[in-house]
């Protein structure tokens, strides 16, 4: 009997715009920058790849590829690819950030 694995797309899981956040903000709160684009590219999927990378200014190959696990996006495409989510970034300091 062969067992044949079922393709796991994370992009299904996380539909809203919370959910959405959600992730985006633990990838960012980590610092990783891989995570950080791999959940950026999650949320494109969810969205619908073609219209965020056109609503981006870049190619669909060239996000796809910007946002792969090996991918390591210019700040400018995050950027893009923020506005095109309809996302925008916040700055606080640090718990731990002296005074």
């Amino acid at each position: 009997m062969t067992v044949e694995p079922i393709p796991f797309e994370a992009s299904e899981f996380f539909e809203t715009v919370d959910s959405q956040a959600l992730l985006l903000s633990d990838a960012l709160e980590t610092g990783d920058c891989a995570y950080i684009a791999h959940a950026f590219g999650v949320i494109a999927k969810a969205r619908g790849m073609t219209g965020i990378a056109r609503d981006a200014g870049v190619t669909r190959e060239a996000l796809y590829k910007a946002l792969s696990e090996k991918g390591d996006p210019k700040l400018s495409t995050l950027l893009g690819v923020a506005k095109a989510l309809g996302l925008k970034f916040t700055v606080v300091p640090a718990s731990d950030a002296a005074e």
